[in-house]
């Protein structure tokens, strides 16, 4: 089977047709994930537009990729969850993905801080038609997540933390008394090209990474453990954990 032109140089080189191997590893990444998505028609027209949309609004290049957010899509419908729950909505992209694996009363609540962004993402869920599924609230995730604890809202099934680094090990301190048992809990971006080595203190963000990760450690219950990414959107990994499973 003849590959896409656009993957032709790439898998000449995997194939050993161009001894030339010192070429930037992320084009080759972006080449698989390019195959992976032509291959097993991951996307489609209403993402596309979303992620569009994003680009002509000014939004920050850092949604999943497609690949990563039918991963998503594919832990929502496994674990068979009804009620989500993502903390960093951006445009609504990981969102719609997450909301698709949900059924007909199913619910999913997303928080975003910045209301520019808010509204894209509400734009967009109208227009995958998903609107009426996700409950977009407004505000600084912290303040948000306090207030669904003290209303003692049900718990949830999936829980997906994609917002501010720093702030990781807090989110997921709440998300997991927000959670049933059994939940699954993902946090996106915390290997951060290997920065997550880096024990000098000196980047909050980093630091965000290690201390949820060390948190995770001594959970009683929690089954976790790391997954490291390459992909068009570089190389970077996320945790992910189950809520009251035995290690």
């Amino acid at each position: 089977m003849k590959p896409p032109a656009r993957l032709e140089s790439t898998w000449a080189r995997r194939r050993g047709d161009d001894k030339d191997m010192s070429g930037d590893p992320q084009s080759t990444w972006a080449a698989v994930d390019a195959l992976a998505e032509e291959r097993l028609g991951v996307g489609d027209a209403v993402l596309d537009e979303v992620t569009a949309r994003g680009t002509r609004a000014g939004l920050p290049a850092i949604a999943v990729s497609p690949c990563q957010g039918k991963l998503l899509h594919l832990l929502a419908r496994v674990s068979g969850a009804k009620r989500v729950l993502e903390v960093g909505t951006l445009g609504g992209y990981s969102t719609i993905w997450l909301a698709r694996a949900l059924p007909a009363d199913g619910k999913l609540v997303t928080l975003e801080i910045d209301p520019h962004h808010a509204q894209i993402a509400r734009e967009n869920f109208a227009l995958a038609k998903l609107d009426h599924l996700v409950e977009l609230r407004e505000g600084p995730a912290l303040k948000s997540l306090g207030e669904m604890e003290r209303a003692e809202v049900e718990a949830f099934d999936l829980v997906f933390i994609d917002a501010d680094k720093p702030n990781n090990a807090r989110y997921f301190e709440i998300a997991l008394r927000l959670a049933r048992p059994g939940a699954i809990i993902i946090v996106d971006n915390v290997v951060r090209e290997g920065a997550l080595l880096d024990d000098s203190g000196t980047n909050p963000s980093n630091e965000g990474s290690r201390r949820v990760l060390r948190l995770m450690g001594k959970t009683p219950g929690l089954a976790a453990t790391l997954v490291q990414t390459v992909g068009v959107k570089g190389y970077d990994g996320f945790a992910i954990a189950v809520v009251g499973a035995a290690k």
